[in-house]
């Protein structure tokens, strides 16, 4: 596979309004996702809501996702798991369906369980010892855990498959230029994600693509392309345009925002989060939709 650039966006998990996975919603999400122009679709991450799914529903959405994109775009699956045995074992069963990448969290379990370095560069060689795919790392904090920069490094070089880096952490940008310049060719896919809050300063920093969500993928991926092929000023100007909205997905709707939008654009027939997650307020839910009118949204028009 080709180096991964641009726009690898997380799909959200659809449910009914009882609470069941919503299948066929998940087939009309991937198509409109990919109508949307991107690199590549990452599954069952945070953004997924993957926290709230079971391990039955784990394996169902991932046969589904897979068989129904059938090729058309990479797709990237995420196997995290405090448990290294779990990870290994959907790390395997992702590839034996087709997965073109997997995505991984350090092991964590709260802040008074977490591994040491040398358990967590354990952790990803196993992974990477049982498949043959590239592996992201997903550094972020939710996970709590501190991966340093040399370890990551460490980990670039001495794990086959480890070769992407999603980066959303604070200052991110000064991480990912300390990560590109020790790790050198073996950091082969340095990403942002935060819904691109940070993307010019990232792709200042040298950041190759940007994983957000399936809100505005059309409106994001020419920023990085853009930047990429050396137009910084038409980056910018786009970015600038895009960044109301994604400050307000990050800072007020988070994983709610996509759904949200995809609901009221005829994608999906529920924007329902499982408990203990609550649906946004009418007001952030207004100036959502104004936002996203404003900017035209494929996901706003796609099953009108």
């Amino acid at each position: 596979m080709q180096p991964l650039t641009g726009i690898l966006p997380v799909a959200p998990t659809p449910f009914h309004e009882s609470g069941e996975v919503d299948q066929d919603g998940m087939r009309r999400v991937l198509d409109c996702v990919i109508d949307q122009g991107v690199d590549a679709i990452c599954i069952l991450a945070n953004y997924s809501e993957q926290f709230v799914l079971s391990d039955e529903e784990r394996a169902l959405l991932t046969r589904l996702s897979l068989e129904h994109v059938a090729g058309r775009v990479p797709v990237i699956v995420t196997v995290s798991h405090f448990s290294t045995q779990i990870v290994v074992d959907r790390a395997r069963e992702a590839e034996q369906m087709g997965a073109g990448m997997l995505m991984m969290m350090p092991p964590y379990h709260g802040v008074g369980l977490v591994p040491s370095e040398v358990g967590i560069f354990e952790h990803f060689a196993a992974v990477s010892d049982a498949i043959s795919i590239p592996i992201m790392v997903q550094d972020a904090p939710l996970s709590g855990v501190t991966l340093s920069v040399p370890l990551l490094v460490r980990m670039a070089k001495e794990i086959a498959n480890v070769s992407y880096f999603k980066m959303e952490m604070p200052f991110a940008a000064d991480k990912l230029a300390a990560l590109i310049e020790a790790g050198g060719d073996d950091i082969i896919g340095p990403f942002d994600g935060e819904e691109a809050a940070t993307l010019l300063a990232d792709l200042d920093a040298g950041c190759t693509g940007t994983m957000t969500s399936v809100l505005q993928p059309e409106l994001i991926r020419p920023i990085v392309m853009d930047y990429l092929a050396g137009d910084v000023d038409s980056a910018l100007a786009q970015w600038q345009s895009a960044l109301p909205l994604i400050n307000h997905e990050n800072r007020q709707c988070g994983l709610r925002a996509a759904k949200t939008v995809m609901k009221h654009g005829g994608v999906i027939a529920s924007d329902h989060v499982r408990h203990p997650l609550k649906p946004m307020s009418d007001r952030t839910r207004d100036r959502l939709l104004q936002l996203a009118a404003e900017r035209d949204l494929i996901a706003l028009r796609w099953g009108k």
